[in-house]
């Protein structure tokens, strides 16, 4: 049987900065790194807003030298994805590529993902003209003309953000109003780069493949008021309809928000079974952050410590 005084399940700023805390303080950790190795830093290119780095650092580099520095302190990494977990008693279960670990106290920083639009051919064309992410690829997409969808913050964020690059960028929108705050409206709504399409959804991606090449060359917009359908040329489409928590594992085991962010104590990574700490994405809708994963990293490492030490 193997056990672990802890065990941390994602491999994010959230989950290595964890696993560097709990290392420091002799809990020898292991840490699942999942199916994304690194969390949603190794699909962006530049990090120009963590401390410390007044040039900036690339994504990977920045996760692999965290996770140097937590393997340093004795923090034991695994490229294996967890599939089942036991919470109902101590010490509880996790079961890795079929194989059982055991753990008297849990960190969960499996982040949250990009929503897609669920239509069939943008997963086939992701990477070749549609991203999730503008500050990862809008530098791709130099003069040239870029679709976002959405209507929230994150999409006039994504939207502003990408002008700095594109020539042109059309916001598409379900509805005829933004439900973004009036700042970044005002934000939007005043960068001439900036036009909008009301009423209507990306219905599917446009592309050609040649000789196993993928070209994107557009969307088909359908407007929802008259259902009419149009072909829409333009170079790229950003997704920008918010985020889901990887916490699938934890339905109706943790306390969780409406969308599925975990729940946690004030002023604490606690959730309501003792022993289970939660970190980074997660737990947060509102920052999403690197830095902001890495502080709760090492919150979460603190609250096992302590919760070990009135344990054992």
């Amino acid at each position: 049987m193997k056990k672990s005084k802890v065990i941390i399940i994602g491999s994010g700023p959230a989950g290595l900065t964890a696993a560097l805390y709990a290392g420091r303080a002799n809990l020898s950790p292991l840490v699942f790194e999942g199916q994304q190795p690194g969390g949603q830093l190794t699909i962006t290119t530049e990090v120009d807003n963590y401390p410390g780095f007044p040039e900036g650092i690339m994504g990977p580099d920045l996760m692999e030298a965290i996770r140097k520095q937590a393997q340093r302190f004795g923090a034991e990494t695994m490229f294996k994805s967890v599939e089942s977990v036991d919470l109902s008693k101590r010490p509880f279960k996790v079961v890795a590529d079929d194989e059982e670990y055991f753990a008297e106290s849990l960190i969960i920083s499996t982040g949250a993902s990009a929503k897609l639009l669920d239509i069939p051919t943008e997963t086939e064309y992701m990477g070749y003209g549609v991203s999730a992410c503008a500050t990862c690829d809008g530098f791709f997409f130099k003069n040239q003309h870029v679709l976002v969808v959405g209507g929230g913050d994150t999409a006039m964020e994504e939207a502003t953000y990408l002008t700095k690059h594109a020539a042109r960028v059309t916001v598409v929108h379900r509805r005829n109003e933004l439900r973004a705050s009036k700042a970044m409206i005002d934000k939007a709504k005043n960068n001439p780069k900036i036009d909008f399409v009301w009423d209507s959804a990306v219905i599917k991606v446009l592309g050609t493949i040649e000789g196993g090449h993928k070209k994107f060359t557009g969307v088909r917009l359908k407007n929802l008021k008259t259902n009419v359908e149009t072909d829409f040329n333009c170079n790229g489409l950003f997704l920008a309809i918010g985020h889901q928590p990887n916490t699938k594992l934890f339905k109706g085991v943790l306390d969780m928000d409406a969308v599925g962010y975990l729940k946690t104590q004030p002023q604490s990574t606690a959730t309501n079974i003792p022993g289970v700490f939660a970190a980074g994405d997660v737990a947060d809708p509102k920052y999403r952050q690197a830095i902001s994963a890495a502080g709760t990293g090492c919150m979460a490492a603190i609250d096992a410590e302590r919760f070990l030490a009135e344990h054992e």
